[in-house]
């Protein structure tokens, strides 16, 4: 029998399909649908996806098999013990997919890069993940499966986003994040994106049109031209000003505005006495660090007697967003400067 679908280029693929199961609009009990450079979605009775996510369109769907497994750890064969090594997570950014091999099954990456790529819709690439290094915080990948470069389009929060995984830094699992400080700016509040990466947060700001200005700030040349390349999409790119320089150097001449977003999570506490200067009074502060859990509960007075004695700080917000080792993750901190 025939029902609708939702048909996405494959390298949107993944994208799509968290949008659909976060709003319950993908049917489960039907297989994906490949056709040439398309995925066709199958969609819960009566869905209307968000705007411009897809096309949709009428389908035969078969059903999934009942054996079919909805962990790609299942396609790789071997005793129990080595299934229970495999990496259980991964990231996909656009129609890239991301792991972190451990060590000691290191000679089993193509293997393991096999089986992702059969497993993600739309995937095209898998990377082995060797983690972000330098203050750029440029990530190391080696290709263990697919074809073609670094570069691709990620879906979020209704934005395509220039993503090269290797050149500029960008994390999918805050994508919520930038959704939730987009939907916090007030009418009219001047905003400063520090160590911006490809932009995400700036342009889910503009995207929501509440802004007054949007400077996003990165010393990686090739994170600025990866957003412009977002920017020259999008008629709401013209409000995100995009400038290439270090902290250093840019903060110093730097006007005070209302919000001030800083995702960098192992050096910025370092700075957090300069970006002070720059929010301006009853302003709000949005900030990310990596964080020991053993001192999560004393952390935000430490971060507000660093950002100094000369305002009034108060800590709105504390939450963690996700993991980020065995002993710390990446926590949220939001804070309101007072009427000084």
């Amino acid at each position: 029998m025939s029902s609708e679908g939702l048909r996405v280029p494959r390298s949107r693929g993944e994208g799509a399909r968290q949008v659909l199961i976060e709003s319950h609009l993908l049917e489960p009990g039907r297989a994906i649908l490949r056709e040439e450079d398309y995925l066709v979605l199958p969609l819960v009775p009566g869905a209307r996806p968000p705007e411009g996510l897809g096309t949709i369109v009428t389908r035969e769907f078969p059903p999934v098999p009942s054996s079919a497994s909805s962990d790609y750890r299942d396609r790789l064969s071997g005793p129990p013990e080595f299934k229970a090594r495999l990496p259980r997570s991964f990231d996909v950014v656009g129609d890239i997919v991301l792991v972190r091999i451990p060590e000691e099954l290191e000679e089993h990456r193509e293997k393991i890069g096999s089986a992702l790529l059969e497993f993600v819709p739309g995937a095209r690439i898998v990377g082995a993940d060797r983690g972000v290094h330098g203050t750029e915080r440029l990530r190391s990948v080696e290709r263990i499966a697919g074809t073609g470069g670094w570069t691709t389009r990620h879906r979020e929060n209704g934005i395509e986003l220039t993503v090269n995984v290797e050149k500029a830094y960008f994390s999918p699992r805050l994508a919520r994040e930038h959704d939730r400080v987009a939907q916090a700016v007030r009418p009219g509040e001047r905003v400063y994106d520090l160590c911006c990466g490809v932009a995400p947060f700036a342009f889910t700001i503009a995207r929501g049109g509440r802004a007054g200005a949007i400077t996003a700030v990165d010393a990686n040349p090739s994170a600025i031209e990866l957003a412009r390349s977002t920017a020259r999409r999008y008629a709401f790119g013209s409000r995100v000003t995009l400038v290439e320089a270090r902290l250093e150097s840019f903060l110093p001449g730097a006007e005070p505005r209302e919000l001030v977003v800083l995702n960098l999570p192992r050096e910025g506490i370092k700075y957090l006495s300069s970006v002070a200067r720059v929010i301006a009074p009853q302003g709000r502060l949005f900030y990310y660090e990596v964080t020991a859990r053993a001192e999560l509960d004393t952390r935000a007075k430490v971060v507000s007697d660093t950002l100094g004695t000369g305002a009034d700080w108060r800590a709105s917000d504390v939450h963690v967003v996700h993991p980020y080792s065995p002993s710390s993750d990446l926590v949220a901190f939001t804070f309101e400067r007072g009427s000084r």
